[in-house]
């Protein structure tokens, strides 16, 4: 479904980016919450999140740690040692 290019502009929503990451809306808000994902707040208290801070977080993810090893995807969802 293609996004509207007044959407575009403000940044996706939390399920709009929960679609884009592929995950479910908890992990958004989770993430959002500790700092992983930046977004802003519209006035109204709702999220958005432009896509290409979405796109950059995912290429973060991709990215080997100075160590070498990349990154665990449990480790940001909260489960397990970090």
């Amino acid at each position: 479904m293609p996004r509207s290019t007044h959407t575009s502009r403000l940044g996706l929503t939390t399920s709009e980016a929960a679609r884009h990451l592929g995950v479910s809306l908890s992990t958004v808000r989770r993430w959002s919450d500790m700092g992983y994902l930046r977004g802003y707040r519209t006035p109204g208290g709702q999220r958005r999140f432009p896509v290409q801070e979405l796109d950059e977080f995912v290429h973060s993810l991709e990215e080997p740690t100075a160590t070498g090893r990349f990154v665990r995807s449990d480790a940001l969802e909260g489960d397990g040692p970090q």
